[in-house]
C-alpha cells in the first residue's frame, strides 16, 4: 500500500508543534541564559531537541507501556499540560520554570526541557494516536529548521521584533495552545461532542 504525505495534517501537526514548542515565545528566556551561562551551539542544542522528540515519537507507547498506562490516558493528561503551557503564555505567569543548575545550556535547559519538554513528548505521543508518523515527521523536522534557525540568528530577532512584538506573539499562541488541549481532551473522552 502506498503512502502520500498528506500537507493538510503536517501543517496541522506543524502548528501545533510549533505553538508547544514556542521557540518564539522563549526568545527571552534563551537572550537571559545566553546573558548568564555564555555561548549558544544552536547545532547541538536542535540535534539533541529531535533526537529527543523522535525517541519519544518511537519508543513513548512503549515507555508508558512498561508503567501501564494507555495513550489516551496519557493523551488526556497531555491536554492538561498543554493548556496549562497555553495559559502560561496567555497570563504571563511560570508554571513550568526550568532547570538552571547546569553551565552547559546547550542541552539542560535550552533542548531539554524547552525545546523538547513535556509538553512536546506529550504532545506528539497525542498525535500518533491521531496522524500518520511520516506527517509526524515531516512537521517535526520543519520545527527543528526552525528552531535551528532562532538560535542561530537570536540577537537579530530579539532586535527586530522588541519585547512588545514578542508578548504579542506569545499571547497568540497561548489561545491556539488552549484550543488545541481542548481539542485532544474531546478527541480522547468523547465528551464535549
Amino acid at each position: 500500500m502506498e503512502y502520500h504525505l498528506s500537507w493538510k495534517e503536517i501543517i496541522t501537526i506543524f502548528l501545533t508543534l510549533f505553538a508547544v514548542i514556542d521557540i518564539i515565545g522563549t526568545i527571552p528566556i534563551i537572550v537571559n541564559l545566553k546573558k548568564n551561562f555564555g555561548q549558544l551551539h544552536p547545532f547541538k542544542t536542535t540535534v539533541v531537541a529531535g533526537l529527543l522528540m523522535l525517541v519519544f515519537l518511537y519508543f513513548g507507547n512503549l515507555l508508558l507501556g512498561l508503567i501501564d498506562l494507555d495513550i489516551k490516558s496519557f493523551a488526556i493528561a497531555g491536554s492538561i499540560v498543554i493548556f496549562l503551557i497555553g495559559l502560561e503564555m496567555i497570563l504571563g505567569r511560570n508554571i513550568f520554570k526550568p532547570d538552571t543548575e547546569y553551565s552547559d545550556i546547550s542541552i539542560v535547559p535550552l533542548a531539554f526541557p524547552l525545546i523538547a519538554g513535556a509538553g512536546v513528548l506529550t504532545t506528539l505521543l497525542s498525535m500518533k494516536a491521531q496522524y500518520r508518523d511520516g506527517n509526524i515527521l515531516v512537521a517535526i523536522l520543519l520545527n527543528l529548521l526552525i528552531v535551528f534557525g532562532v538560535l542561530k540568528f537570536i540577537p537579530h530577532i530579539e532586535k527586530r521584533l522588541g519585547i512588545s512584538g514578542l508578548a504579542v506573539l506569545r499571547r497568540i499562541f497561548g489561545i491556539i495552545l488552549i484550543a488545541i488541549a481542548v481539542k485532544i481532551f474531546k478527541a480522547n473522552t468523547g465528551l464535549l461532542v
